[in-house]
């Protein structure tokens, strides 16, 4: 099991992404259009870089949602490779079959 401490800070941050992507998309279009004059360009890059760090999606680590763990993350199934394998034995994943012999 992960720290509660860096399930939760994983947590803002998806909450914090989400509150500014729209704000950050506009800033960026903004920002590569080379139509644009290059002092709007450079004034939506300094803005850019006010908004906080952890609102970039990039920040975000995949961690699965039974155990926290952030290293062998199955993105289709949100969970990692151990907590699939007991989900798996214990038959609570539909369609999933652990051989064993």
């Amino acid at each position: 099991m992960a720290k509660k401490s860096s399930i939760e800070k994983n947590e803002r941050r998806r909450k914090l992404a989400k509150q500014f992507a729209a704000h950050r998309l506009r800033l960026k279009a903004i920002a590569r259009d080379r139509s644009k004059p290059m002092e709007e360009r450079f004034a939506a890059t300094l803005k850019l870089a006010t908004l906080p760090r952890n609102g970039s999606p990039t920040r975000i680590r995949n961690r699965c949602e039974v155990t926290g763990r952030p290293r062998a993350y199955y993105r289709k199934l949100k969970m990692s490779r151990i907590a699939l394998r007991e989900l798996g034995s214990k038959g609570l994943i539909p369609g999933l079959l652990k051989s064993s012999w």
